[in-house]
């Protein structure tokens, strides 16, 4: 545990300055290059519109991951089965086979199909057998199961450094694991009732956690304290994501709306009357890899600094059979994507910003694409 933690503490503390100086390039951007940027990008959004569909499972899926390279997608479903997809042709590539009960939670290692190794672990499950699997590319059966939870897993999320792993139960706690030993770091206990969502910080240092006492908690992961109680929500949170900036995080909630939360006021800055039934998830878009690693620069053109686009915009998914696609700075709706025939349960955001990738109650995962896009 004390190795585990130094090298936390490090790798935030090294993310969290470079962040902090790529933040105070980007302010030197003038006003009029940042939106030009943001309008071309929003005109994209805009004309997004079914890409193509395909049938996923004999039941219901519950998410999707799309992998750090863009060039797969991992599906999840009710029967139990993670299924991994190619990208953009929707040809199924791996079945993986180890849960007993429903997949809730999808996510893939930060560097799967990039630096990770493919015998080692590049993707994690959460299921309704109490279990998180851990799978690499060689094999359709996990190389490792991480038992803890006395309740089903909903999602799961990994830790920037790749190392680390987080999952939420319904046994009321959200548990941090090493995966390299497989061993549980802490036990995080502070929800009246099942914890449902997790999500990391970008620097490593933050987690949130959402649950379904309608409450977001931040932790600080150097400490394993509670940092801030997140309460304005009136039912079950079920989305949750850190933005990419760091400081502001969105809340998905069976109350129909979408708060957004800045860690630098200590308080919700903003409410989405978002859907017209419950927010099954919630994410920001990340940006390409290039953007996210962090040994990443800022993005020079000649003498001229470009904007990051990580951030951008935010989508979410619901009961409602609706994605929506929201400005991440006005919190403005830009699209609204029409597809699924039931409820849609789970959506991811390419890396390379090309697809949004969406699973539903139809039993179908869809990919969203510019019209007419030809990839």
């Amino acid at each position: 545990m004390p190795g585990a933690m130094r090298a936390l503490h490090s790798l935030s503390d090294s993310r969290a300055a470079k962040r902090v100086a790529k933040q105070n390039e980007e302010n030197k951007i003038s006003v009029a290059v940042f939106k030009a940027m943001r309008s071309e990008e929003f005109e994209k959004l805009k004309v997004y519109a079914n890409y193509s569909s395909q049938i996923g499972d004999d039941r219901s899926l519950s998410q999707c991951s799309f992998s750090p390279d863009s060039n797969f997608l991992a599906t999840g479903s009710v029967e139990g089965l993670c299924k991994i997809w190619s990208v953009p042709d929707s040809k199924l590539v791996h079945t993986l086979r180890g849960h007993t009960d429903r997949i809730g939670g999808v996510k893939w290692h930060p560097q799967a199909h990039i630096s990770q190794d493919r015998g080692a672990v590049n993707l994690a499950t959460g299921g309704g057998d109490s279990i998180v699997n851990l799978w690499s590319l060689e094999s359709d059966t996990p190389i490792q199961s991480l038992k803890g939870h006395e309740a089903r897993v909903c999602r799961v999320a990994f830790h920037p450094m790749g190392r680390f792993l987080g999952s939420a139960g319904f046994d009321g706690t959200w548990r941090f694991w090493d995966i390299e030993t497989g061993t549980e770091l802490l036990t995080q206990r502070g929800h009246s009732r099942e914890v449902y969502a997790i999500s990391f910080q970008c620097d490593g240092s933050l987690a949130v956690s959402g649950g379904l006492d309608a409450v977001g908690r931040v932790w600080d992961l150097r400490t394993g304290r509670s940092a801030l109680t997140m309460e304005g929500h009136v039912a079950d949170i079920l989305g949750i994501d850190f933005s990419p900036n760091g400081y502001q995080i969105a809340t998905g909630s069976a109350d129909n709306s979408i708060r957004i939360w800045d860690l630098r006021t200590l308080r919700s800055i903003h409410s989405i009357p978002a859907h017209t039934n419950l927010v099954s998830d919630i994410k920001f878009y990340n940006g390409p890899i290039s953007e996210s690693e962090e040994d990443s620069s800022m993005q020079v053109d000649g003498e001229q600094v470009r904007p990051s686009k990580s951030g951008l915009y935010l989508g979410s998914c619901s009961f409602d059979g609706t994605i929506k696609l929201w400005s991440a700075d006005d919190w403005k709706l830009q699209k609204s994507l029409v597809g699924h025939t039931g409820k849609v349960s789970g959506l991811d955001i390419s890396n390379d910003g090309r697809f949004i990738g969406s699973t539903g109650f139809d039993r179908t995962f869809k990919l969203w694409a510019p019209e007419n896009a030809d990839y």
